[in-house]
């Protein structure tokens, strides 16, 4: 009987998040902010190219689970920014695949060189469905449950903003801008979440403590009407110019009133420890774990996230000395 309660606790708490939640959770959006802005490129100047795959709330029937695939470079004397950006996310019987070409156009305002001001924006497209096999109805031939896969294709687009100099950054950003007024024939489409956007704010900054540490805080608030704001507070040290050690305290936020969201919903948080390791210059990996601090944190083995970036070539009028900590 206990056992049953849990599966049918974890499979509703799965069903709110599905409504709630668009956008894939993912926590190594530190290391690259083309994930959530996509003024974001260019700003290294060089071509990289960042992949991460994360296993969220593991031990948990139909998890979600998070694949992603980001490259983006800087052009016309770091002028302009180009970038690609693949996710694809799945939560239980749901199914969200993005595929996005990003440009950012770059401006140095100010004394110094590397002070950049960039605006962005994101266009492509959006697949979202839902498989009705996963699904168990509690009656036979019920007309809510979808028969086989169904699913929608939406144009969609993004835009963000982002300040960057050698030690301080802010920036802003807002997805799934399209998505939800196209209208589609498809007879199953109020069967499936129509994407919702969702608003990023970021900002940080970088201190030297000694020699060979740095510290780098930074704060992201996450907001969609659907769904409770969400903060992250962050905290890395970049040691001998070689690893970044730190975490990331997540918690849901009150900044206004959200009358459609369901009453006493769960103001859950969570603790991300996480590490990136450069292995030469070129080649770097990332690891985070995700420990829920509520009632979901026992049931599961907490979320795993792991990343592996790359730079296919230097830029061409790029300073090699130069370092990009953001």
């Amino acid at each position: 009987m206990i056992k049953r309660l849990i599966l049918f606790a974890s499979m509703a708490l799965l069903v709110v998040t599905a409504r709630a939640q668009q956008d894939a959770q993912f926590s190594q959006y530190v290391f690259n902010g083309l994930y959530i802005n996509p003024a974001y490129a260019g700003y290294k100047g060089d071509f990289y190219v960042n992949s991460f795959y994360r296993s969220q709330w593991t031990g948990l029937n139909g998890a979600p689970q998070t694949i992603s695939i980001a490259g983006d470079g800087a052009v016309a004397d770091e002028h302009v920014g180009l970038g690609v950006l693949f996710q694809n996310d799945r939560l239980g019987a749901q199914s969200n695949t993005a595929l996005y070409g990003n440009y950012a156009y770059r401006l140095q305002i100010g004394e110094q060189e590397n002070s950049r001001l960039a605006f962005g924006l994101g266009f492509g497209f959006v697949q979202t469905g839902i498989n009705g096999n996963k699904l168990a109805p509690v009656q036979a031939g019920d007309n809510y449950v979808p028969t086989g896969n169904q699913s929608v294709l939406l144009p969609d687009g993004r835009l963000g903003v982002l300040y960057t100099n050698d030690t301080f950054f802010a920036g802003a950003s807002v997805d799934n801008l399209l998505a939800q007024f196209i209208k589609t024939s498809n007879i199953n489409a109020t069967l499936i979440p129509a994407p919702k956007p969702h608003e990023y704010v970021t900002v940080g900054a970088l201190f030297d403590l000694a020699e060979d540490v740095k510290l780098k805080p930074s704060v992201l608030i996450k907001d969609s009407p659907g769904a409770p704001t969400s903060m992250d507070i962050n905290a890395f040290f970049l040691l001998n110019e070689r690893m970044w050690l730190g975490g990331t305290y997540r918690t849901a936020i009150d900044v206004y009133n959200k009358p459609n969201l369901p009453k006493g919903m769960d103001k859950s948080s969570a603790f991300v420890a996480m590490a990136e390791f450069f292995v030469n210059d070129d080649f770097r990996v990332g690891y985070a774990f995700d420990y829920a601090l509520n009632k979901l944190g026992a049931y599961g083995y907490g979320s795993h996230e792991i990343s592996v970036s790359f730079r296919l070539k230097a830029s061409k009028t790029g300073d090699p000395t130069r370092k990009c900590y953001f």
